[in-house]
């Protein structure tokens, strides 16, 4: 091979692997089996970018190793393509989302397979084929059936702009995370999945399931990741307390008990609670509205509040407002005290129990609150560390506490505990674990997904789609303009049907399934793609299911991770799968922004085109380019003028060829540097260190350069290791040195631990455990021969003349310390 042609080799070897059934994975084989998947993509109109390029590239070398250690590696790539984009673009352009999709997915794949990635499409999925979501909607009447779908009304998120309902998840920021645009509130009945039902360990019929949260100490992921679940679900141990409303007139009345139970995290602080504050949608409020004497002033507060969304409401930076109630005031059950209620926005009636107790002293948001309106502060918790405690300062940790009667003096845990016992011993409260996480809202009112299987007759009510007639077609007659509600409803030839129970006329469900739904899944769909009877055999699970390495975006940490975990616990409850876990490892790869710095984005005119670089530089340039870049999980500017660098270093591995020779011998300490090159590409490829891999390898290349020949044996195992990050040019290297079969049908080369060891080493030399010389010495020096060294070196004289030599501490091969007195 005389000129690196990379448009030719490219091709040329793309087309082989094509024809030859490269990267299918085997059937039938006595290899372990290793399950490698991206993220499946959005196919949108703008095509692939950089960032998939780098993910996508990381996986493929993963997969190739793992195929040279021996496994058979299960590598696909399929399609999320239900969602807001396509059908936006559809209302803008009047195309229907179907047509966009399909052209996207044909871009797409064409730029995939124009990088080598060595995906096995006989495995591809796509979820707006309805082949595909016909198990999404089996999924949901399996949920339905076993009372975890349900139909529910309450507050929503709403965004004016898509015309849909937003999951919490997706409106954080008070923003809808398509569009940006500010979400509203709206009262609407709508779909829902209890994942609540999952959050901690559960046993069903002798099985243990375990919760999201007790199932993340099993899994290898970024320990951010966790994290984020863990803040999303946001487990609280407290305990529920009951105060009593107190009204004289009312009392005289009826010995009926009527009470508001609040959620507190800090039982403790009871004495210190001065007032209360309820939600403007508390139930107390509807009830007791006969006594509550500025009852105009009350409602006026409610409509205002109702324009506010959750975010705008709960925002810890925006001025806290409230409204006492009059004529109502509750019981502090611990002393007796009267204390008064307002109503206030920042309390949300969906979290919690739709009221607090409010202790100003030790609570920023009560002590704002309590500072506007003029209300008692009350101290009841000191600071153990600190000396003093300035007056009306707010302390929200935990300490000792004072001014609390039967608590005095005691340490925040045990005062918890005692303060918990009372209030059961009293019937006035009892221990209690709160959950952020809400269920998951899956109605969307648009088109462009899945169609949620249930009928609604006026005779039968709610009655699922029998699963011989799934899956139930999205239908081609509508008109895209959003009207705040689906599309569908509209559609003649959906909307209209009769109940498969009583046979008289009926309507269908019109909102469509939340895209996540369908990603929630996907994983075990490429385990059998192509089966018409069930989502997937059981046999085919057990041989490939947990995924055993998962790539992609931290953005999805608290979405479509927590909602595949979710799914994967179901299916592990009704015996659909045999383990709890669906990813076992998870990695992420960073963004990669602009030349300039900045995101990159069409308006901004600084996205960089893959084709671009594929056409000038080579697949094989850009995908070590972007593994060099930096470590996989760091945030990084691409730098076009990188990318020469990369290409030089391939055109110095072709022009070793025309200096090899078969029985060449070459340096020690070369053959010394290959082995060690081999065991760290090795390593770094196994922890996602792809830069410092490709690093090694230049390394050695430059040192190959400076042999006078090259060993072809040794010239091979360059090409093996190099072959996963750099395909197509190593494929061609291969068969130019003489070789029929493909590289890829090789084994990955073993280093030799003989040569790999050092045959001098820089020793540390310490006194008293701070570093004052280092020594080049052999790398198997004695002890005695090490101290000797030292003790003559004039740095280490320095500090030890005229001292006594208490110790001496030798490290092999590291370091030896000197400690003098």
């Amino acid at each position: 091979m005389n000129n690196y042609n990379h448009k030719k080799i490219e091709k040329k070897w793309q087309d082989r692997w094509e024809k030859d059934g490269s990267h299918k994975t085997e059937k039938d084989t006595k290899k372990p089996k290793y399950y490698i998947l991206d993220m499946f993509p959005y196919p949108s109109g703008t095509g692939l970018h950089v960032g998939h390029v780098e993910s996508y590239t990381a996986t493929d070398i993963l997969s190739r190793y793992y195929r040279f250690l021996g496994y058979n590696v299960m590598h696909p790539q399929g399609w999320d393509s239900f969602g807001l984009p396509a059908e936006n673009y559809a209302i803008k352009t009047g195309v229907h989302p179907l047509d966009t999709t399909q052209k996207a997915i044909s871009v797409f794949k064409r730029q995939i397979n124009s990088l080598g990635f060595s995906y096995d499409w006989d495995r591809e999925v796509n979820s707006s084929d309805a082949d595909y979501y016909k198990w999404t909607q089996w999924f949901f009447l399996l949920l339905y059936k076993n009372g975890l779908a349900y139909k529910s009304k309450g507050k929503v998120n709403w965004c004016p702009n898509c015309q849909t309902v937003l999951a919490n998840e997706q409106a954080e920021g008070g923003k809808c995370d398509r569009c940006e645009t500010e979400v509203d509130q709206k009262d609407l009945e709508q779909w829902y999945f209890k994942i609540s039902d999952f959050i901690e360990d559960q046993v069903y019929e002798g099985k243990k399931i375990k919760g999201l949260l007790g199932g993340l100490d099993d899994i290898d992921w970024p320990e951010s990741t966790k994290l984020a679940q863990k803040n999303w679900i946001g487990r609280s141990e407290g305990a529920t307390v009951q105060f009593l409303i107190f009204n004289d007139q009312f009392s005289i009345k009826t010995n009926k008990k009527e009470y508001i139970e609040v959620f507190t995290t800090r039982p403790d602080t009871l004495f210190g609670c001065t007032y209360m504050v309820v939600s403007p949608e508390h139930e107390i409020l509807k009830n007791l509205e006969s006594r509550i004497e500025n009852l105009e002033e009350i409602k006026k507060y409610q409509i205002i509040a109702r324009k506010k969304t959750d975010l705008e409401r709960t925002d810890l930076n925006k001025d806290k407002s409230g409204v006492e109630i009059k004529g109502l005031k509750a019981i502090n059950p611990v002393n007796n005290n009267e204390i008064p209620i307002f109503v206030a926005d920042y309390v949300l009636a969906g979290y919690g129990t739709g009221a607090i107790m409010a202790v100003p002293a030790h609570d920023e948001r009560d002590f704002e609150f309590a500072k506007k309106y003029d209300l008692p502060i009350k101290e009841v918790v000191q600071d153990k560390c600190a000396k003093e405690q300035a007056e009306h300062d707010c302390f929200s940790g935990e300490g000792i506490t004072v001014n609390s009667e039967w608590l005095n003096f005691l340490e925040t845990k045990i005062a918890k505990e005692k303060t918990i016992e009372w209030l059961d011993e009293k019937n006035l409260g009892k221990k209690e674990t709160t959950y952020r996480l809400r269920d998951w809202l899956i109605s969307r009112q648009r088109y462009w997904g899945a169609p949620i299987p249930i009928i609604h007759c006026d005779y039968c009510g709610e009655i699922p789609v029998p699963e011989k007639d799934l899956p139930v077609v999205l239908p081609r007659d509508v008109d895209f303009k959003p009207t705040g509600e689906s599309p569908l409803k509209y559609s003649k030839e959906f909307y209209e049907v009769k109940c498969p129970k009583c046979g008289k006329p009926a309507r269908r469900e019109v909102d469509t399934m939340d895209t996540f739904v369908c990603s929630s899944w996907y994983y075990l769909r490429y385990s059998d793609p192509k089966n018409k009877n069930e989502f997937a055999s059981s046999d085919n699970l057990k041989e490939w299911l947990p995924v055993d390495i998962y790539m992609g975006g931290a953005e999805h940490s608290v979405l479509h991770l927590l909602y595949s975990r979710f799914f994967t616990k179901v299916f592990q409850k009704y015996g659909l799968i045999d383990f709890n876990e669906p990813f076992l490892k998870l990695r992420h790869q960073g963004i990669i922004l602009a030349e300039d710095g900045n995101k990159m984005s069409k308006s901004k005119g600084n996205v960089v085109n893959p084709d671009v670089l594929v056409e000038s530089d080579g697949a094989d340039s850009l995908r070590m380019y972007e593994m060099f870049m930096g470590s996989i999980e760091d945030m990084k500017p691409w730098n076009t003028k990188g990318i020469a660098g990369v290409r030089r270093f391939l055109e110095k591995v072709v022009a070793l060829q025309i200096r090899l020779e078969k029985d060449f011998e070459m340096s020690k300490k070369t053959i010394s540097l290959l082995h060690k090159t081999i065991k760290k590409v090795e390593e770094d490829i196994k922890s996602f260190k792809f830069n410092t891999a490709i690093s090694a390898m230049m390394i050695l290349v430059n040192a190959l350069e400076k042999e006078e020949k090259v060993s072809q044996e040794e010239y091979e195992k360059l090409l093996i290791i190099l072959s996963s990050f750099a395909p197509h040019i190593t494929e061609e290297l291969w068969e130019s040195v003489g070789h029929k079969n493909s590289i890829f049908k090789e084994s990955w080369p073993k280093y030799d631990p003989e040569l790999i060891k050092d045959e001098t080493i820089n020793l540390i030399v310490q006194v008293n455990g701070k570093l004052r010389d280092m020594l080049e010495v052999s790398a198997d020096i004695s002890e005695d021969e090490a101290k000797e060294k030292s003790m003559n070196s004039e740095k280490i004289k320095k500090w030890t003349e005229n001292k006594e030599i208490k110790k001496v501490i030798f490290v092999k091969g590291k370091l030896i310390n000197i400690v003098v007195i």
